[in-house]
This record gives C-alpha cells, sequence and structure tokens, in this order.
C-alpha cells in the first residue's frame, strides 16, 4: 500500500508561485501515473496535472502554462510547480497514486489571497 504525504501548501498573494511535494512510501518508478487532484468547498474534486509512468505530462485547460508537474524518482517525489496564481486556484490540493489502486495523500491547503 503506497502512503503519500503532500506539502508545501500555504497562502501566497495573487501572481505569486507555491511549490507543493508529494512524498510516496515507496518507489513510484513503476506506478502507471502520478497526479494531483484539487477540491474548494462546494465543488467536486478535479484532476490538475498527471505525470505518467513514461513521463508524459497532462493538464487541465484551467493550469495549462502556469503548473508545471515533474518527478523525482530517486526520492519517491512528485511536485507541481504553481505559477500565476489566482484566487480560483486555493483548494486543497491532493496527491494521488493510480495503479491497479488508486491511493490518496491528505492534502494540503493552498490559499490564494491578497
Amino acid at each position: 500500500q503506497v502512503q503519500l504525504v503532500e506539502s508545501g501548501g500555504g497562502l501566497v498573494q495573487p501572481g505569486g508561485s507555491l511549490r507543493i511535494s508529494c512524498a510516496a512510501s515507496e518507489s513510484i518508478f513503476s506506478i502507471n501515473s502520478m497526479r494531483w487532484y484539487r477540491q474548494s468547498p462546494g465543488k467536486k474534486r478535479e484532476l490538475v496535472a498527471e505525470i505518467t509512468r513514461g513521463g508524459t505530462t497532462n493538464y487541465a485547460d484551467s493550469v495549462k502554462g502556469r503548473f508545471t508537474i515533474s518527478r523525482d524518482l530517486a526520492k519517491n517525489t512528485v511536485f507541481l510547480q504553481m505559477n500565476s496564481l489566482k484566487p480560483e486556484d486555493t483548494a486543497v490540493y491532493y496527491c494521488n497514486a493510480n495503479n491497479v489502486y488508486a491511493y490518496w495523500g491528505k492534502g494540503t491547503q493552498v490559499t490564494v489571497s491578497s
């Protein structure tokens, strides 16, 4: 069972940047895809970005060009670099390991506000 721990969330002003991390308890090399989701109050959880086992990245239209997902296989860690942040990016961000089973972290709060 893969355990995921997110970190790096916080309060940032509009237009600012933040990098959040997801540390896995075991190797992510063979996991089909690692994903970042987000959920804000009253809204459904939405897929923000993913990186596949082969290194292909995909993004939601709302974050394309602003967010970048990456990984460090040696450290079993996935990152989400968020630039040009907007108030509507405010949400709890969840890490997901998508394989035969799906594993979730507990989330990290990102708040974009002046």
